[in-house]
């Protein structure tokens, strides 16, 4: 770092300096050496080295038999679930207002990332009372009726490893607090194919998911329906459930995921 450089803006250069090394990495037809690397960026050899190894530990770039450098396979991973996801919102949409149209309220869907559900798209029917909520914004897995819905088709090994990373934060007095509860909540998810939030991460709103499984019956998303409890009743619940059973077939339809339509009425009717 730069005497008296601010952190802030080292961490800032450091990312930029991290693309560049991905950009030329995507750029060349053919692996680059260390040396390489550093002398197009003009870097040293030691932090072209230190940019390069995290980069390798987190699977962006990868070393060839040589000890040369190019892209790693998560990158790829990473621009299929881009297009995945532009794709799986616009065919989304049509199924989604259906859903709202049947419900009379708001629905939403939403993707996982780590620990977090990310809202993607949201539709509002047209009463006074709405959801506050906007496309973008993040919500622990633990007190959302979309988080649990992912969480109970998961693999074992993703479901510890989300687990150990949720902090289990208080929201109301009915926010799930320990692991263990969760695992409770995801295995009667899991038997009858919808989760519920009910009023656990905001008090007076209950919401009711439903996840979209792919080809695998593997989740990429999870569709929900939320309001006001006392909109909302109990007694409702299995309805709105049927709803989006619907609503998430012709989604998974649409998509191409065949044998996920299969997947989502074994999983209603286990």
């Amino acid at each position: 770092m730069r005497d008296g450089a601010p952190q802030g803006i080292y961490k800032v250069q450091a990312l930029d300096r991290a693309f560049a090394v991905l950009d030329l990495l995507g750029e060349s037809e053919a692996p680059l050496g260390l040396a390489q690397v550093a002398s197009s960026l003009q870097l040293h050899k030691s932090t072209a080295h230190r940019f390069l190894m995290v980069l390798e530990r987190h699977r962006m770039v990868e070393r060839t038999s040589s000890g040369k450098f190019r892209l790693g396979l998560r990158l790829f991973d990473f621009g299929n679930r881009a297009i995945e996801q532009y794709d799986l919102r616009e065919r989304a949409q049509p199924h989604l207002r259906r859903l709202v149209a049947e419900t009379e309220e708001t629905a939403h869907l939403c993707i996982l990332e780590g620990a977090h559900v990310i809202y993607i798209d949201k539709i509002e029917p047209a009463r006074s009372v709405r959801m506050i909520t906007r496309i973008g914004a993040s919500n622990p897995v633990h007190c959302t009726s979309v988080g649990k819905a992912i969480l109970a088709f998961l693999p074992e090994d993703r479901v510890a490893d989300i687990i150990r990373r949720t902090r289990f934060e208080r929201f109301t007095h009915r926010t799930i607090a320990t692991p263990e509860a969760l695992r409770a909540e995801i295995e009667k998810t899991h038997r009858r194919g919808y989760a519920v939030d009910d009023e656990e991460f905001e008090e007076g709103l209950r919401c009711i998911a439903v996840p979209l499984l792919d080809a695998q019956r593997q989740p990429v998303a999870a569709i929900s329906v939320s309001g006001p409890s006392f909109r909302v009743t109990a007694h409702k619940l299995p309805s709105i459930a049927n709803h989006l059973l619907h609503c998430v077939r012709g989604i998974a339809m649409d998509m191409g995921f065949t044998s996920a339509s299969r997947g989502h009425r074994a999983a209603w009717t286990a």
